[in-house]
């Protein structure tokens, strides 16, 4: 009787681990790590100095905005991934992202389109929301989310001001 007993409180507890066992880290809050910006602020929060004018490879400059991005279309660098080139443009408006393309990604076989298929419409949609490349990876796409990520990063580098 004791034996029972004790297997059934292992079960128990076993099955309390594994339901409260955490598998994602979409509620964790990306930290910023972007570097802070070289220009000075007045009181009135406007920007005193720096650079107003954008550069990129499809680039079509504006003006600067409080957040530091430059209207604008900016692509970003292509990366090389384990399974083909990642390559991300953006559209800058008002001083925010307003469109993120994937422009290249991999899709030369049906796995690919499978994933990317679902991860690219993430990372774009995680993308307008947090307004950086401060974004959790897909899983599942490791490869596709460090491309993304990286020529993320690169365009808006050039969409600074």
């Amino acid at each position: 009787m004791k034996k029972i007993l004790y297997a059934v409180l292992a079960t128990v507890s076993g099955l309390v681990l594994l339901f409260s066992y955490r598998t994602s880290l979409d509620a964790v809050a990306p930290q910023d790590t972007a570097p802070a910006s070289t220009g000075s602020v007045d009181s009135s929060g406007t920007p005193t100095s720096g650079s107003t004018s954008g550069t990129g490879t499809t680039s079509t400059p504006g003006t600067a905005s409080a957040t530091g991005l430059v209207d604008g279309t900016y692509t970003g660098d292509s990366s090389q991934t384990r399974y083909g080139p990642v390559q991300v443009q953006i559209t800058v408006s008002g001083g925010q992202i307003s469109d993120v393309q994937a422009i290249h990604y991999p899709d030369g076989n049906g796995r690919d389109r499978q994933i990317n298929g679902t991860a690219i419409p993430r990372l774009v949609s995680e993308t307008l929301q947090s307004q950086s490349a401060q974004i959790p990876m897909v899983s599942g796409a490791t490869y596709t989310s460090d491309g993304y990520l990286s020529s993320l990063q690169s365009a808006i580098d050039q969409a600074q001001s």
